[in-house]
């Protein structure tokens, strides 16, 4: 066989626990980099008020909460050491970071269709390329938070050093859920109206706004089994230090977060070969 006949790339079938292609991911990391950069690039340069934006929605929505739920219901936090609006900020600052990582990734592969039915490179760059930006979200958010520990006097604690743990979970579950909806959304684009409206029920059914803790028993077993409760309970604890109602709940949510992103990278990679056909 001459030189010039020999295949500088070739594409296999993938199967089994080969659908996570972590070499291939490794390989294509230089374009990954490139795609998350143009997605921050495009979000701040297209908005009038830039990272501002990115401050005053978690601002306006603790605002909010701690206005319905603290001033007006009265719900308790569960330590009279943080205030609402920092309890319900935390919450949120978790929160944020898995609906918007659920919401980009799931319109990835229609929003880049262009780059699908052209060229090769592995799929789920796409979706892992939004969390890049969403993380710069948080960050910024971050900083934000830090500020208020230092105006309510709330003190770090060692738990603060469990906080990327809850982090990666929320992260993880996210991507999970988004991976399998966008292999779904190429074939089915009601997906796209179907996601928006599922994120805006589940956030009443997690603990964002208030404390498992001030719920009825009764309640607190049902909500638990949200596994999104035990990340955001957890991630306000390491952060200010309340206490969680039940810490069984925070192991289930470790073992969902790991279960729905392995289910969801499976399922995405073995859609994957019908993506540029249908998209």
């Amino acid at each position: 066989m001459s030189e010039q006949a020999v295949p500088h790339l070739i594409i296999r079938k993938k199967s089994g626990w080969q659908a996570l292609p972590f070499r291939e991911l490794w390989e294509f990391r230089d374009l990954l980099n490139t795609l998350a950069l143009r997605d921050v690039k495009l979000r701040y340069r297209q908005t009038a008020i830039g990272v501002i934006w990115v401050v005053l929605q978690p601002l306006i929505g603790a605002g909010l909460f701690s206005f319905i739920f603290g001033s007006v219901a009265k719900l308790s936090t569960g330590s009279d050491k943080v205030p609402y609006f920092a309890f319900s900020f935390a919450g949120l600052m978790c929160w944020n970071v898995f609906a918007q990582i659920l919401q980009k990734a799931s319109d990835s592969m229609v929003g880049n269709a262009h780059l699908v039915s052209k060229i090769y490179f592995p799929r789920m760059i796409l979706p892992l390329a939004t969390v890049h930006g969403v993380l710069l979200d948080f960050c910024v958010s971050g900083i934000l938070m830090a500020v208020l520990l230092i105006l309510y006097q709330i003190p770090i604690h060692v738990g603060a050093l469990f906080l990327p743990v809850a982090l990666a979970m929320a992260v993880m579950m996210a991507l999970g859920i988004g991976l399998w909806a966008a292999s779904l959304n190429v074939t089915f684009r009601d997906v796209k109206y179907v996601v928006p409206v599922f994120v805006n029920f589940l956030m009443w059914a997690t603990p964002v706004a208030y404390a498992v803790s001030s719920l009825p028993i009764t309640a607190q077993r049902v909500i638990t089994f949200n596994p999104m409760a035990g990340v955001v309970e957890s991630f306000r604890w390491a952060i200010l230090g309340t206490p969680i109602a039940n810490w069984n709940s925070v192991a289930y949510s470790a073992l969902a977060s790991i279960l729905l992103f392995v289910l969801g990278a499976m399922m995405f990679q073995r859609a994957e070969r019908k993506f540029a056909d249908v998209i």
